[in-house]
């Protein structure tokens, strides 16, 4: 009689899903969004939404709907023009909504990408709800280390250079040949020139020769740049299992330490905290003076 009234007194449990922990099971084919998350720099703190640099939208953008974490860390998760398909490689495809021209920045446009450069901001996208990370090989020892996204561009003799060419490799893992999970995502920046490269009908060519080297894309600065944004999607199979596939992520260290976010934080805690404090205190004195 005990055990039946232990029994009857345990209150009863609901499962529920949380979105983004469910493994996603992909078929050959199937579309693989590709978003943007934000873009930071560990020498302004301030992050900024993607969109915020002119670079190639899709026919309609889409932002979506964020929890108050996310809000907290500043994402502003947006979809993307780039197509992605399971199993599917891409040698070199343009971006643009117009694949034959390229895209034209003004002075005040060129001014503002060349700034995100010089402030050395990154840029992040995700995959299945994967954040996507640049791979380096340290020529010395051949350790492989990642950083989180990837740069906007780079500076050589005080001349910016925007990345406009991605290569993007996601690595897939399955178990019976039918159905596919995402496991890794990086990105390989490149810059290359506007005229580098053979367009056609959307397609753009890479050089035969593999070890030829193309000019950068520079940013002109109080001037009006053209820029013709590219994509290569590679995708590799991998033994790395679902429930594995965050252990690179958890390995990789900042440089620098985001202040901006930490005080931010800090700052949303404690008024949180006033206002549960208030609340409390009137009820109290309420319950008091009945």
């Amino acid at each position: 009689m005990l055990a039946v009234l232990l029994c009857l007194c345990v209150p009863p449990a609901f499962g529920f899903y949380v979105p983004g922990v469910a493994p996603v099971e992909f078929t050959a084919g199937m579309p693989v969004d590709v978003k943007a998350v934000k873009m930071t720099s560990t020498k302004t703190q301030l992050p900024y939404e993607y969109y915020s640099v002119p670079f190639c939208q899709p026919d309609k953008v889409k932002y979506k709907a964020e929890n108050l974490g996310e809000v907290l860390r500043g994402d502003r998760i947006v979809n993307t023009p780039y197509l992605v398909n399971m199993k599917e490689d891409k040698a070199c495809e343009v971006l643009c909504v117009k694949p034959d021209k390229a895209l034209k920045w003004t002075k005040a446009e060129s001014d503002l990408v060349a700034e995100k450069i010089r402030q050395d901001y990154s840029i992040h996208f995700i995959a299945d709800n994967l954040p996507s990370a640049t791979r380096f090989e340290m020529l010395d020892t051949g350790q492989v280390m990642y950083e989180h996204g990837y740069r906007i561009g780079y500076v050589v003799d005080n001349v910016p250079y925007i990345n406009n060419h991605l290569k993007l490799v996601l690595h897939y893992h399955t178990e019976d040949e039918e159905t596919f999970r995402v496991v890794g995502f990086e990105v390989e920046p490149r810059s290359i020139k506007y005229g580098e490269l053979t367009v056609k009908d959307g397609k753009c060519s890479m050089p035969s020769d593999p070890e030829k080297k193309l000019a950068g894309q520079a940013v002109k600065e109080k001037q009006e740049t053209e820029v013709m944004f590219t994509y290569t999607v590679e995708w590799k199979r991998s033994l790395v299992r679902w429930a594995s596939r965050w252990d690179t992520y958890l390995t990789m260290t900042d440089v620098q330490i985001h202040w901006f976010s930490i005080v931010n934080s800090v700052v949303v805690v404690f008024f949180l905290a006033g206002i549960l404090t208030m609340i409390m205190v009137r009820t109290l004195r309420r319950d008091i003076a009945n």
